[in-house]
């Protein structure tokens, strides 16, 4: 359960991020050509895209650590129990 928490709560967090970066780089660069901001493009090629990509990297990382964490729990509560 702690593994989706952590999933979901970072990727929300980069979301933001990156949907914040990239609405500024859109008005910044609709201001130098002279040209009406797509806001749209910012969600929809730059912010969601990256808000996945950092989910999926997220998740492997997470269940990753909690597998480690819980075979380093094991192996110690079999050192205990023999000792």
């Amino acid at each position: 359960m702690r593994v989706f928490a952590m999933t979901f709560l970072f990727t929300l967090l980069t979301f933001a991020v990156a949907l914040l970066l990239s609405i500024l780089g859109t008005v910044v660069y609709s201001q130098i050509k002279h040209i009406a901001p797509n806001l749209t493009f910012a969600y929809r090629h730059i912010a969601f895209p990256c808000a996945i990509t950092a989910g999926a990297i997220v998740l492997a990382l997470s269940l990753g650590m909690e597998i480690r964490n819980y075979r380093q729990r094991k192996a110690l509560d079999g050192i205990a129990r023999v000792s």
